[in-house]
């Protein structure tokens, strides 16, 4: 099983099913537990990963760790991830992720140790100046540790040591969610933000998931409160690092990232020079009155994560953290971009904000896209 009963991250437990014995394979305080690595007949665990920085495999089975060790020797930085497996587990189908190259696939012959290229993820990007994804522990301001991903531009890193030489720009990227996370990888917009020059700082603010229940937790009825206080506190890092300077920082996301670039510019105007808002939501009051049919059973837990919208105390909370009532106070660039079909946030969160900015003869760039969804 993988179990979070009575625990704060997610584990790995063994149970005989017919004693009901219990026996503890695998934990980590820092991270809940990804994907097991089992034998391919006798489903035996033989291998656990631990997203917390990075995908750490911890290995049960001695061979397969040595495994492993001889695939990272041949195929060098990055993670390695096994796709298939034959039953007599003699061959195996391998992908690593280098970041900085193109992903690439592999059969390996166990017996024969020896590797065949099958085909890479993106051969348009072979050869094309990728840049590696830092990883970072960063201090919110009541000392949560936020784990995060910065990608630097080969012109402010110019010797490779993952320190920033000179300030550029940044973006912070948001992801969407909340209740998600980002991880370290190729990620197709650090590439491309970061090949125009840009530095990209993603970061896992309280309610990220992924990191145990407190760290979820924290971000309960805090949307546009210690949420966005972590990205504040991000970019405050980010800034006494050397790697941007504080009048150079735009922030851009979808979803709940879109939401979040709205609440950077209505709720701290000053802090970002611009922001890009994707699909975000401007009013939570409307955005949980249109809950889509198939997101009916988590109605009760987005209330209780958010506000409920039932009661008066529920609406209040709902409506400090939209930044539909301070679109008066956007004073930055903003660009928002829609999808006219999106069933989760809806047309209207847009427009409603576009409008309230509009009469107040605030300038906005709206993108609306009549055939696209969220």
């Amino acid at each position: 099983w993988m179990d979070s009963r009575g625990r704060d991250t997610t584990a790995l437990f063994a149970e005989d099913t017919t004693t009901g014995q219990r026996q503890l394979m695998g934990e980590d305080s820092r991270a809940d537990l990804g994907n097991t690595l089992r034998h391919p007949v006798t489903g035996a665990v033989q291998a656990y990963s631990v997203n917390y920085l990075q995908n750490e495999w911890k290995f049960i089975d001695a061979e397969l760790k040595a495994d492993f060790d001889w695939l990272k020797q041949q195929l060098g930085e990055g993670a390695v991830l096994v796709a298939s497996r034959t039953k007599a587990d003699d061959k195996w189908i391998v992908g690593i992720d280098p970041v900085s190259k193109v992903a690439g696939t592999y059969l390996y012959d166990r017996k024969a140790k020896k590797l065949s290229m099958l085909y890479v993820a993106r051969p348009e990007l072979q050869g094309a100046p990728l840049v590696p994804m830092l990883t970072a522990e960063i201090k919110a301001r009541d000392g949560l540790t936020l784990p995060s991903y910065l990608t630097l531009p080969k012109g402010s890193d110019a010797n490779g040591d993952g320190k920033a030489d000179m300030a550029v720009p940044m973006v912070l990227l948001v992801h969407g969610g909340p209740w998600a996370r980002d991880t370290y990888g190729y990620n197709g917009y650090h590439q491309w933000l970061a090949n125009r020059g840009y530095a990209v700082l993603s970061v896992n603010f309280r309610a990220s998931s992924g990191f145990g229940k407190k760290f979820l937790n924290a971000g309960n009825l805090q949307w546009g409160l210690a949420m966005h206080n972590d990205l504040l506190d991000a970019v405050e890092w980010a800034v006494k690092q050397g790697v941007t300077t504080a009048d150079k920082v735009a922030i851009m996301g979808g979803s709940y990232g879109g939401y979040a670039a709205l609440a950077g510019l209505a709720f701290t105007p000053k802090v970002f020079a611009c922001g890009v808002d994707i699909v975000g939501p401007s009013n939570l009051e409307t955005l949980l009155a249109t809950i889509p049919p198939y997101w009916e059973s988590g109605r009760k837990q987005m209330y209780s994560r958010m506000g409920d919208p039932t009661t008066a105390e529920g609406k209040q909370i709902l409506r400090n953290a939209s930044p539909l009532y301070k679109a008066d106070q956007i004073v930055r660039p903003l660009l928002i971009g829609q999808g006219a079909n999106d069933p989760r946030v809806k047309q209207a969160e847009s427009d409603q904000i576009v409008s309230a900015m509009q009469s107040k003869k605030i300038p906005v760039t709206y993108v609306l896209y009549p055939d696209e969804g969220h």
